[in-house]
């Protein structure tokens, strides 16, 4: 029986043909299905030795797995674009989704990029398998909020450890300079310079260290 006032073919006239309403334990899983694929089709791409994604763009084929080590931008001979990346926000940017937690992962991917500009990938990948885990819990009748709740301490845990084990450099230059140069090195790991990451990463961190967080080039 719909509400009182308002008609039984209510939600179906509001979203239109064709639209598919999904309660309770069907919405859940249909979420965690959306989002565990979304974190499927790019975990492969994490890391130094992750493969690349060939994405036809602007269209809806699942995307091939490619062994390759760089980010390339290559045209077929029908002048369409097809892109070969390892990069989360760039892969998730080709593929059309419907299915609401996958669309979430796919923003929280666009966020981490605008915001930071690294770490697409692995933001996707840490929430699609707290996911995972989460539907094990729900199996065993935990309710969400508890499980929610258990998440929050455990990111507390998490950064109070962290700021433990900290070390701060910054009145050490030549550690300073020493650890971020480790950071370029990692991050150039994956990228199309990584034959000369030790080169490059050395030439960023003086860019950076002379610019000294001033903002005109």
């Amino acid at each position: 029986m719909g509400q009182p006032g308002v008609p039984s073919n209510f939600t179906q006239s509001v979203l239109g043909s064709g639209a598919v309403e999904e309660k309770g334990e069907s919405a859940r899983l249909s979420s965690f299905v959306g989002a565990m694929a979304i974190c499927d089709l790019i975990k492969t791409t994490l890391g130094p030795k992750g493969m690349e994604r060939l994405s036809p763009h602007k269209s809806n084929h699942p995307l091939c797995t490619v062994d390759r080590q760089d980010k390339i931008l290559q045209s077929t001979s029908r002048g369409k674009e097809v892109t070969v990346t390892n990069d989360g926000a760039t892969i998730l940017k080709s593929i059309h989704v419907d299915n609401p937690a996958a669309r979430v992962l796919i923003d929280v991917s666009k966020t981490q990029d605008d915001e930071v500009g690294d770490g697409t990938t692995s933001v996707v990948v840490l929430a699609g398998e707290l996911l995972r885990e989460a539907e094990l819990l729900v199996a065993q009748k935990v309710h969400p909020a508890v499980i929610i709740a258990g998440y929050r301490e455990a990111a507390e845990a998490a950064m109070s450890r962290l700021e433990a084990v900290a070390q701060d450099h910054s009145g050490d230059m030549a550690a300073f300079r020493q650890d971020l140069i480790n950071v370029a090195r990692t991050t150039l790991s994956s990228k199309i310079l990584s034959a000369d990451k030790e080169q490059f990463a050395e030439l960023a961190v003086d860019a950076v260290l002379r610019l000294k967080g001033a903002n005109n080039l």
